[in-house]
């Protein structure tokens, strides 16, 4: 029998990545998308004729009921966020609607409808913000510096309330940063690479950003969509953190950027206080030991592979 899956996030980064890899496993597999005025489809534009679009919203409670009775999913991917923690202080109240109350909504459908569904939420690495412990593990205290961090929270706990009280298959994954060529413009790692393409082909000549010395572990986004799979193939459900186990200075990432198109980092860019966040996450490195025991996962792609992926695809984006 074809098995069915429901990702609400389809046309971000991680969805659009997730979809591929589920109809090339032979799912059925069904997007949850809001109306918007003009479509925003062209991380899925490829592959939108092997899939079913289902429109949505996050704060809706009856049109994730309808989404769940239409496609009837075995399995349902969470990973619809207002997911630009920048954007997290200026919009806070949407933010936790959406990321926070947004998971109870997703949740109470799949209980409802389909309860022998099995439920994957996109935690995220911001939820240790002020870490208490390096590395960080499934067990280190989350101490969030965002708004975005804080609505995570709630829907990871959240999570864990329904698979406790309704014996649900419900997993949280704690990814770290994951970054890829269709990650939006917005975030550090797309706003690097974009721009050495745009000073190495002409228009522009400065990059402004805010801290150099943040660290992220950053992987990139194909290999920890698989991992979202692989705990909903687990027999039982659990929580794990999805990471490289390495950190990395944003410092570090313009360095391989722009050297890979033979330019000096250091002649381009400015740091710009506007950039600087109200509470700065300082560093951030997970430990993703427990996924490799339990799930035998492990990232493939390296940080240099990374970035040099990044930047060729913006190369080549700019020159068309």
């Amino acid at each position: 029998m074809t098995r069915r899956a429901l990702i609400t996030g389809i046309t971000g980064q991680d969805g659009s990545y997730l979809a591929e890899l589920l109809l090339d496993k032979g799912y059925e597999v069904f997007g949850l998308v809001r109306r918007a005025s003009t479509p925003s489809t062209e991380r899925i534009d490829h592959i939108l004729d092997r899939l079913t679009l289902l429109t949505g919203e996050m704060t809706d409670q009856a049109s994730l009921l309808d989404a769940m009775e239409a496609s009837q999913a075995d399995e349902v991917y969470n990973l619809a966020a207002q997911s630009f923690v920048g954007d997290s202080w200026t919009v806070p109240v949407s933010t936790g609607d959406v990321d926070g109350i947004g998971v109870t909504r997703i949740l109470e459908a799949v209980r409802r409808v389909k309860p022998e569904a099995r439920f994957y939420q996109a935690a995220t690495s911001e939820m240790y913000g002020k870490v208490h412990e390096v590395p960080q593990t499934e067990t280190t205290p989350f101490h969030p510096r965002s708004p975005y961090g804080v609505a995570k929270v709630y829907g990871y706990f959240i999570t864990q309330n329904y698979r406790e009280s309704y014996n649900m298959h419900a997993s949280n994954g704690i990814l770290f940063n994951h970054e890829s060529p269709r990650r939006g413009l917005e975030f550090v790692t797309r706003k690097i690479t974009d721009h050495v393409a745009k000073i190495k082909r002409g228009p522009a000549t400065e990059l402004r950003l805010g801290s150099l010395e943040a660290k992220r572990d950053w992987g990139f986004a194909g290999d920890y969509v698989e991992g979202m799979w692989r705990m909903l193939q687990a027999d039982e459900p659990d929580d794990f953190v999805l990471a490289t186990g390495e950190t990395h200075t944003v410092r570090e990432f313009c360095e391989i950027a722009f050297s890979h198109v033979g330019l000096d980092w250091e002649e381009h860019v400015v740091v710009d206080p506007r950039f600087m966040r109200p509470a700065e996450v300082e560093l951030l490195l997970g430990d993703p030991a427990k996924a490799k025991a339990k799930l035998g996962w492990e990232p493939k792609v390296s940080f240099r592979g990374l970035v040099e992926m990044m930047v060729d695809a913006d190369m080549e984006r700019h020159s068309r």
